[in-house]
């Protein structure tokens, strides 16, 4: 008679590609059985009326995360994680920001003493790649690979950590070399930074003027011009938290022409819009993060790219930075500038809460998609699949209850995280995580946290087959290779 730690019965159990009633057998911390009337457990969970669901994987996260402008993330890796599992995640990537000229070993040591002791859930890294030198993609980034760092960001704007056209072109090359993935911010520095000076030359410096300075023009030719970098070269890239229509058209067409582009979008380019950079006092602050949000109209366009699946992976970037703190969103004096804002919004707990509530309750898109959205989709993009983002036989016992009927006016007083604010404050949600497994272990009941600090484990990335080249580069490979 087999014997499980655990058992989930009677429950609806979702994954990408399948939705079927059963139980789920885990032992030693993953699934090892699925089927109807399994053998009992030493502990029973009833899951009637509930769905289960992998745990959701938030594939870009900022937590302790050194800044240029002196400002101060207001989550670290154990608020941070605590905040994820209360929302139905149990995997979180974040990101070891590396300073120019420090070599890339230097900045994931960093992070990895950042996270260590903290984390409540489980974790890999990307790299974020300020310095595309020839001693750092030749050694560093090859070394990183080996060891399980697969996924790297390059900036197209930011002065402290853009990327040149030609220094993208070294950073798409060895990604192509090793197989890794790159993920691209794709706006144009020149024209924000043109845009923002003359806008404070005219006085117009109000948070609103954020946008102003950030038009949909600048996201969509950046967007054209990183596709079109990684087209020459035959390079897999994802575009992260695609905000406007025009940019998810150069996706589209790309996708249409055989390119392995990825997409990735954010809640707060689905729930917010420019109209709340008008809110009254110092509120629009709140809602500042690059790109900004857009129009009420490009909303419903960015919905239709999540049905349609030009975007595979919706992730919060949660970039938290409180609201009421010298450090934070309000800045004080009228003399300051939009530009000196933190760019950022909280995200990790609402993330899954709002897709799940607008976008499976209100039939934009099916129970499938939002596990491929939230959990699948990155876990193979970015090397953790099957091991993370599925429930099989053999895949971590991460696992995440639903309640699809549960009722949640969202207020920041019901979140976890260490920020002040929630963008989202007030809106009515229907369908609610109620408890949530990390391997096996239950750390979120009923909203009630019970996993302890640091029993979160860091998770190498293997090599993903979706950054795996056509085998088609505009020109002879030998050249770059």
């Amino acid at each position: 008679m087999a014997e499980y730690d655990l058992v989930i019965r009677n429950t609806t159990i979702a994954t990408a590609s399948d939705v079927v009633k059963g139980d789920i057998g885990i032992a030693g911390g993953r699934v090892v059985a699925l089927g109807e009337r399994l053998d009992k457990g030493r502990r029973e969970i009833d899951g009637t009326g509930r769905i289960a669901v992998p745990g959701g994987i938030d594939a870009h996260v900022h937590f302790d995360q050194d800044t240029a402008d002196g400002s101060v993330f207001c989550d670290d890796f154990e608020s941070g994680s605590r905040a994820a599992a209360a929302g139905g995640t149990t995997t979180i990537i974040p990101f070891a920001y590396q300073n120019k000229g420090q070599p890339l070993r230097d900045a994931v040591n960093k992070y990895h003493a950042r996270a260590e002791g903290k984390s409540l859930i489980d974790y890999a890294f990307h790299v974020i790649l300020s310095d595309a030198s020839e001693k750092i993609m030749g050694q560093d980034f090859t070394a990183l690979v080996a060891d399980g760092y697969t996924s790297f960001k390059v900036y197209m704007t930011y002065d402290d950590v853009k990327l040149t056209d030609r220094e993208m072109l070294d950073a798409l090359a060895a990604a192509r070399r090793e197989q890794a993935m790159l993920m691209i911010h794709a706006e144009n520095s020149d024209c924000i930074t043109w845009l923002t000076e003359r806008l404070e030359l005219k006085g117009m410096t109000a948070a609103k003027f954020h946008a102003t300075s950030r038009p949909f023009v600048v996201e969509r030719e950046a967007t054209h011009r990183a596709i079109s970098l990684a087209e020459l070269l035959d390079v897999p890239m994802l575009l992260v938290h695609v905000s406007a229509k025009e940019a998810m058209h150069e996706i589209q067409r790309a996708q249409a022409r055989g390119l392995r582009v990825y997409g990735e979008t954010c809640p707060q380019y689905l729930f917010l819009s420019e109209e709340d950079f008008e809110k009254p006092g110092d509120e629009g602050a709140k809602c500042v993060c690059s790109p900004p949000p857009r129009g009420t109209d490009n909303q419903e366009h960015i919905w239709t790219g999540l049905s349609a699946n030009t975007f595979q992976v919706l992730s919060s970037d949660h970039a938290a930075f409180k609201f009421d703190d010298v450090r934070g969103k309000k800045l004080p004096g009228a003399a300051q500038s939009f530009r000196k804002i933190p760019n950022g919004v909280p995200g990790v707990e609402t993330r899954l809460p709002l897709l799940f509530s607008e976008g499976v309750n209100k039939g934009r898109i099916t129970l499938q998609q939002f596990v491929a959205l939230s959990s699948t989709n990155a876990a193979k993009i970015y090397g953790l699949h099957p091991r993370k983002g599925t429930i099989a036989v053999g895949s971590d016992a991460d696992i995440v209850l639903w309640d699809p009927e549960r009722k949640v006016s969202l207020t920041n007083s019901i979140l976890h995280h260490n920020c002040d604010y929630t963008p989202y404050e007030g809106r009515e949600l229907t369908g609610y995580p109620v408890m949530t497994l990390s391997r096996g272990e239950v750390v979120m009941d009923e909203g009630r946290m019970s996993g302890s600090a640091g029993r979160g484990q860091f998770q190498k990335c293997d090599r993903p087959e979706a950054a795996r080249p056509r085998g088609r580069p505009l020109i002879d490979p030998s050249i770059f290779n």
